[in-house]
């Protein structure tokens, strides 16, 4: 949090979510409250933090975490749960600032986090699920414009574990997910297109890189699909976790579909 914070504008992150449920402006109390909540851990379970640009609006600056405590007792429902966390920026911070710089950034993001999968992608960004009421509308230009992202970090963080969720511009693999890939030489072998670079990471970790910059993957156009993206989207299709909490609609195959679409 503090390497993403100092990474952005001052200030960009001005609302939390208070113990009492409101939402307040993210003073130094705020802060306080956010750091107890995070390390000292008061909570028996989970620790679910919220941070925001603007309070009445989708802004662009957004850090959302859900964590687990490693000994929290599990049940049928969650036992692929696991903590998770995300890092939201406008677009203006990419054009600004360049892909090379977000890419970095992204390393250093996870150089601590002890994760299995994760990635770096353009996205609709509605946390929290906000955008659920409208999301005929959202469907829409998803599926014409593949390399477009739409997450609900809660629901994904309860069933994921330490399977994937699919290709994208930036895509982080860790242990044990690696390994069931190949590792890192079994991956270059079948990702060898020149947009492609795998960066080996730290903590036996590997950073893959679709291309210089993030692609929407206009279907409209053609070539519609770019062979790098789909290439990675099959070797990890075997992997990919099943959608258990229907965001989408009670229909899990509808989940099931979007989040495959580049295997297609």
């Amino acid at each position: 949090m503090d390497t993403y914070r100092r990474a952005i504008p001052p200030r960009a992150l001005g609302w939390y979510g208070s113990p009492e449920g409101d939402t307040l402006p993210l003073d130094d109390k705020g802060w306080e409250h956010i750091r107890s909540k995070m390390l000292d851990r008061p909570s028996a379970n989970a620790c679910n933090i919220d941070l925001e640009e603007d309070a009445s609006e989708v802004g662009g600056y957004h850090f959302e975490y859900r964590g687990r405590r490693l000994d929290a007792p599990l049940f049928s429902h969650d036992e692929d749960a696991t903590s998770g966390v995300a890092f939201s920026f406008p677009t203006e911070y990419l054009l600004e600032h360049g892909p090379a710089q977000l890419r970095a950034l992204a390393i250093e993001l996870g150089r601590e986090l002890p994760f299995s999968f994760g990635y770096a992608s353009l996205a609709f960004v509605c946390p929290r699920g906000l955008w659920y009421g409208a999301r005929q509308e959202l469907l829409a230009p998803l599926s014409r414009y593949l390399g477009l992202d739409l997450y609900y970090l809660e629901d994904t963080s309860r069933v994921i574990g330490t399977h994937a969720r699919g290709a994208y511009w930036l895509t982080f693999l860790g242990q044990p997910l690696l390994g069931q890939l190949g590792q890192v030489q079994g991956l270059r072998d079948k990702l060898a297109f020149p947009e492609v670079t795998l960066q080996e990471l730290e903590g036996e970790r590997l950073l893959i890189s679709l291309g210089d910059w993030p692609e929407v993957i206009d279907t409209a156009s053609a070539p519609p699909l770019l062979p790098q993206y789909r290439a990675l989207a099959h070797l990890l299709e075997p992997f990919m976790y099943e959608e258990r909490t229907g965001w989408f609609s009670e229909d899990k195959d509808n989940m099931r579909r979007w989040l495959r679409r580049l295997c297609q």
